[in-house]
């Protein structure tokens, strides 16, 4: 258990570390809007990186607040792509939450053709292991549409390897995560262990595997496992969250690289928590902003 004096200490930093955080972020997130995750995909992404936008809703907006700007980002995916661009051009997608859109199957088909005009995916989102079943409901109604879907499975569920065959099954692309929530009937499942037990469990049975994680070392591993069974794989990284680790493993491998590029109210505050609660970050988060300062800009880089 913390002693008060630790206690104190760690409140100090926070207060300290918040600002200088805060600054350094701006290289990871993008902003509350829209127009802001547009801005920050055109201007301030890496090079020849593809794309996810993803909302994230406040408490308390409707089914269709949340519906509306998926639309607006399937859209916005879609202007993004027709413009010019350098190096590799690969299509963005949208990610959605389900249970923000109440697993509405009008809004979901609607939003699915949508994304199928543009010639886009349309991703569904991990949550709680109570919103899997219905999830997975939602996404075997949309199968008759031929249109093209994704799934993100976290590692640390005890219903993880049987998604995986479901959505191999059913020809997803899945994105397999560590995982944000614990699983009631595992709690202590090792998030690591759990990611690669999935990333077996699809190694030769798909075509492309999303591998979603910030540790490089865990990355390596998975790209290894797949490789050695034919499986291509996409490095999927989260704004907000230090990359410079992956990043070099994608530039030594030649490994595509997608960004998460969120947006909406609720994104800052979630963003900035994530940091401030692992100090452990903090001096990646500030190497590597300084770092891409000075990629994007070496006077400013050299102040």
């Amino acid at each position: 258990m913390s002693s008060p004096a630790h206690a104190t200490l760690k409140r100090w930093a926070y207060a300290l570390g918040g600002p200088v955080l805060q600054r350094a972020s701006r290289a990871y997130v993008p902003g509350p809007r829209l127009q802001d995750a547009v801005h920050w995909a055109r201007h301030l992404a890496p090079p020849s990186c593809g794309f996810t936008f993803g909302y994230f809703n406040a408490d308390g907006e409707s089914a269709a607040e949340v519906e509306q700007a998926c639309r607006q980002s399937i859209q916005a995916l879609a202007a993004l792509e027709a413009l010019p661009a350098e190096g590799a051009h690969r299509t963005g997608y949208c990610s959605v939450k389900v249970p923000a859109l109440h697993y509405d199957p009008r809004a979901l088909e609607g939003l699915a053709l949508l994304a199928q005009s543009q010639g886009q995916r349309l991703h569904f989102d991990s949550h709680g292991p109570e919103t899997a079943d219905p999830m997975l409901a939602a996404l075997d109604a949309l199968r008759p549409h031929q249109i093209r879907l994704g799934l993100t499975v976290p590692g640390r569920w005890s219903r993880s390897l049987a998604d995986a065959d479901w959505a191999a099954q059913h020809g997803l692309r899945v994105r397999v995560v560590k995982g944000q929530w614990p699983c009631p009937a595992r709690p202590d499942t090792d998030p690591r262990q759990g990611f690669l037990a999935v990333i077996d469990r699809l190694a030769g049975r798909v075509n492309e595997v999303a591998v979603a994680t910030h540790d490089a070392d865990l990355a390596r591993e998975a790209v290894r496992q797949l490789a050695a069974r034919g499986t291509t794989c996409e490095l999927e990284l989260l704004c907000g969250l230090p990359r410079r680790g992956v990043m070099d493993l994608a530039r030594s491998q030649g490994l595509p690289v997608r960004l998460y590029v969120p947006f909406g109210q609720a994104w800052l505050p979630y963003a900035l928590s994530q940091v401030l609660r692992q100090p452990r970050l903090w001096p990646r988060l500030l190497k590597d902003s300084l770092a891409d300062g000075w990629a994007r800009n070496p006077v400013a880089g050299a102040r």
